[in-house]
């Protein structure tokens, strides 16, 4: 009988892990995918800079694209300028 318990507890743990892993897994791919959005978002303010386009212009581009993924008026990244 304390076979059986125990292979239902090593059962129960393992299913266990296992959904945290698929859970883990899927808010890593949703991650990844806000990084490759807000890296779009700053190449699109990077060629409006190119085309010699007002910064505040191109700030607000930047905000509009941004807008739900990140934190902060700068998509989640703020330097020197």
């Amino acid at each position: 009988m304390k076979k059986y318990a125990m292979l239902l507890c090593t059962l129960a743990l393992s299913a266990g892990f296992a959904w945290a892993a698929d859970e883990g897994d899927k808010e890593r791919k949703e991650d990844i995918a806000r990084h490759r959005a807000m890296a779009a978002a700053h190449e699109g303010a990077a060629k409006c800079l190119e085309a010699g386009k007002k910064d505040e212009v191109c700030e607000q581009e930047l905000r509009n694209a941004c807008k739900g993924l990140a934190i902060g008026k700068f998509c989640g990244i703020k330097h020197q300028h």
